[in-house]
Order: structure tokens, then sequence, then C-alpha cells
């Protein structure tokens, strides 16, 4: 599609992805009816979350996505995607989270800031959120109030868990749950620039990584989601939480089980995992 949509077809999108996600049934990706374009899929995105917030649901932050070099390089982009979080799709660490409300759902280990000042601020500009200011505890310390280990579990409401870069952010960045640890002063935290970062499930070590993954230092998640914030119409609040994206592969969500995550240093976060679905992706069986 060539510039925005008709409201009706935007409507139409949001609709078709939003009764998936409740339903837990995979439809076809939005791109087999053509091109969407990415000011399109962004607006889909929007439509969904009025429709949860007309259900009750609350903003609770952001989510970034392709914030992994090597994941962005997979899917031919070179900018890393925003989406939304909903109070409705946290999970407390160590609670229990039903499998059976996803379809394919996989997991993955993150780091997460609890945003202390509102980032569209314009007082907040650069060295603030400068690149080359990573280790200031000043400069971090006037946006982030604190940073904790978390874990987001993902879901595709596409069938296979496959899609093109306007199908993925149209899904809201296929945001499904998430799980955050103890918050941590960021002046305790220390450098997050390589941290060691460990997923286990059922008490087995799957997969290993570094927060460096996550655009070479997690604290470049707050820069980048200020950009694409003002970019895409997203508020980024005091007191919203931004999941700055994964650092290590995303894996399976076991049927039934315990995943638990760790940033050395920083600290680990858990969930219980209970049901089942019998529309598993075969890779994730």
């Amino acid at each position: 599609m060539s510039g925005l949509a008709a409201a009706s077809t935007l409507a139409a999108f949001a609709d078709v992805l939003d009764d998936a996600q409740r339903s837990a049934t995979p439809v076809e990706q939005l791109s087999a009816r053509g091109e969407l374009g990415l000011a399109n899929a962004y607006a889909v995105q929007h439509a969904i979350l009025a429709r949860r917030q007309g259900r009750g649901e609350r903003i609770a932050g952001v989510k970034l996505g392709f914030t992994s070099l090597a994941k962005a390089r997979q899917m031919g982009v070179d900018d890393v995607i925003i989406g939304t979080i909903t109070d409705a799709m946290r999970v407390d660490d160590g609670g229990r989270f039903d499998r059976r409300a996803c379809i394919h759902p996989r997991i993955e280990p993150e780091v997460a800031y609890l945003l202390g000042a509102d980032l569209d601020d314009t007082d907040l500009d650069d060295p603030h959120l400068d690149d080359t200011n990573l280790s200031d505890e000043r400069a971090l310390a006037a946006v982030i109030a604190g940073v904790a280990p978390a874990l987001e579990i993902i879901d595709s409401r596409y069938l296979d868990f496959r899609f093109s870069l306007d199908d993925v952010v149209a899904d809201n960045t296929s945001a499904a749950a998430f799980v955050i640890g103890p918050w941590v002063d960021p002046a305790l935290a220390a450098d997050l620039g390589n941290r060691g970062v460990g997923l286990e499930v059922n008490g087995h070590l799957v997969e290993t990584g570094s927060t460096a993954a996550v655009l070479g230092h997690p604290h470049r998640a707050i820069a980048a989601a200020r950009r694409l914030a003002s970019a895409h119409g997203f508020a980024l609040r005091a007191g919203m939480i931004l999941l700055a994206g994964a650092a290590t592969a995303a894996v399976p969500l076991p049927r039934r089980g315990f995943v638990e995550a760790s940033i050395a240093g920083l600290g680990r976060v858990a969930v219980h995992v209970d049901g089942g679905n019998d529309q598993e992706d075969e890779r994730d069986v």
C-alpha cells in the first residue's frame, strides 16, 4: 500500500489480529494480502492497543525488537522496532503463566528499565541519552529510576510464527507477556555493557549470552526507544517499563515447568508455566 490506508482497512486488520490473540488462533500474514507499509503497520498496532484499552487494560510501557544485530540481519532490516506492553501482560516474578493463552509462545531474557522521567520531555536532550555517555551515572539517573532482569514471552499471531517486518509491527511486535525481577538502583548496577546472561528451562541451561547483544549495550535502548516513540506516536512516561530487547535467542516455552533467567550482577527472574496448546509450531515441540 502506498500512503496510509483507509481507516476501515486498518480497523479490519486490527480486528483480525486482536481476535487471533484473544482466541489463540493463528491467522494468515497480513502481507499475504499485499504490501502493508510501516506507517500502516504501526497504525494497526495502535488500533489493537486502543481495543485492549477499551477493555480496561492500561499501558505499562514499551518493548523493543530486533535489537540483536544478528536477528536484524536475518530479517533484512536495519533498524529496531517498538511495541507496547500492558498491565494485563504482566506476570509476577515467580508467578504462573497459562500457556493456553498463546499459539506458539517463546521466551527470552531481557534487561528492563523503569523510566524515571518522561522521555519526550524536550529538556531531556543529548548528552543525557548520548551513546558516548553510557557509563555516566548522572546522565543515566536523569531518565532511569531502576533496572531489572526480565523475561519476555513472545507469541506471533501468524501461522507458523512467520512474518515480514510490517507483519510483526502490526502484531504489536509479538508481545504476549513479561516478568520483571527485582528493581536495582541504576547507580548500583554499575556497567551493564557486557554482563553474562543465562536462560534455564526446568533446571537445564538452554541459552547463554551477553547484555552486549542488545544494541552493543542495553543502555542504547533508551535513546532508541525515544527516537522510535517520537517517530511512531508512542508516549514514554515516568513510571513506564522499557524492555530493551532479547539478550539471547528465544526458546520455545515449555508446556509445563519453570523458566528462569539470570544476569550477572543484576539478579534473577522466573516464571512457572502451566497448560499447553495443541496448535504447536513444529519447531516449538
